[in-house]
């Protein structure tokens, strides 16, 4: 009876996968900051996306980790179409054609300063910025992604690459925008993982991402934000963090009733992970308890570190509300 009354349910249809992907030699390099995910090498990437098909994940969200002497000022690795991302998505289309693959588009693992865009005078400047995402997110069409995430928040950044997809005619590449991105401190391990927290230490440091994210105080702000890319023609949205933000995803598919994803973040699925190391908590019952969260709260997929972990638990563990 339960299972018949219950509104909500969670499959691995609403999964996406964040991978990291490195050009090294080395197959697989640990996060320590992020327990039980890895910098993979391509060719092992390959292989570990096969696990996740096999799993029923539908997609990834790809991010290419930049080796520190190829970053410079003008991020120029970032439309380097030999780059670690465009190489990767390639093999995985090679192998997995019908694996869904989201690309990353931003300049913070290609800057020698770790900003999500380029620097003049101590300020990140958005019209110049957005000229290289532009070049940046037609490289990954080039190479095959299906989806561009725009994930760095300079302002008309949608609709500029939505027109520069349909000119090379890549009308079905969709955009799925990282709309309500806010200046969040839960983003820590994930700076460890690109490798990106020493450049922003020194110069703009993380104040600078304040000036172009969202202010955790100012949802209003965020759906204007969420407005503006919608107008643009981004074909679904995004609220980053996840679980701090469950509001802003309400309000969102409310609000749009548009595709609404949250990113579970890594400083959440850290913090998931430390507690259960402590014999806090039950990991697997809670990790499924904040999926159903983000389900409850309008989300039609979440990006997530544990997205294996979930689909096989789905598979032999049954939800006890």
């Amino acid at each position: 009876m339960r299972r018949l009354m219950r509104q909500h349910t969670v499959t691995a249809d609403d999964l996406i996968w964040p991978v990291f992907v490195h050009e090294g030699t080395e197959t697989i390099l640990p996060i320590g900051s992020l327990p039980g995910v890895f910098r993979y090498s391509i060719p092992q990437l390959v292989e570990e996306v096969s696990k996740a098909a096999d799993l029923g994940i539908p997609a990834i969200a790809l991010f290419g980790v930049t080796p520190r002497e190829k970053r410079s000022d003008d991020a120029v690795e970032a439309i380097n179409p030999d780059n670690a991302t465009c190489q990767a998505v390639r093999a995985i289309k090679k192998h997995l054609p019908n694996m869904g693959i989201i690309t990353d588009v931003a300049l913070d693992r290609y800057t020698s300063h770790g900003q999500d865009g380029l620097v003049r005078g101590n300020v990140v400047v958005n019209d110049e910025t957005v000229d290289l995402l532009c070049q940046q997110a037609l490289i990954h069409a080039d190479a095959g992604a299906d989806m561009i995430g725009p994930s760095e928040m300079m302002d008309g950044r949608v609709g500029r690459i939505r027109d520069t997809l349909d000119e090379k005619s890549y009308q079905g590449v969709g955009i799925l925008a990282y709309s309500a991105k806010f200046a969040s401190k839960f983003y820590g391990p994930f700076r460890d993982a690109v490798d990106s927290t020493g450049g922003l230490a020194s110069g703009l440091g993380f104040q600078g991402k304040r000036t172009y994210h969202v202010s955790p105080a100012n949802p209003d702000e965020a759906m204007r934000e969420v407005a503006q890319d919608i107008a643009e023609g981004a074909d679904a949205v995004m609220v980053k963090p996840g679980l701090p933000y469950l509001d802003m995803v309400r309000r969102v598919k409310d609000e749009f009733n548009m595709p609404t994803f949250a990113y579970h973040v890594s400083g959440e699925y850290a913090m998931l992970k430390a507690a259960a190391a402590q014999g806090w908590i039950d990991h697997d019952a809670v990790l499924l308890e904040t999926m159903l969260c983000f389900k409850r709260a309008g989300c039609d997929g979440v990006l997530t570190y544990a997205a294996r972990e979930v689909a096989t638990l789905l598979g032999r563990y049954e939800f006890d509300y």
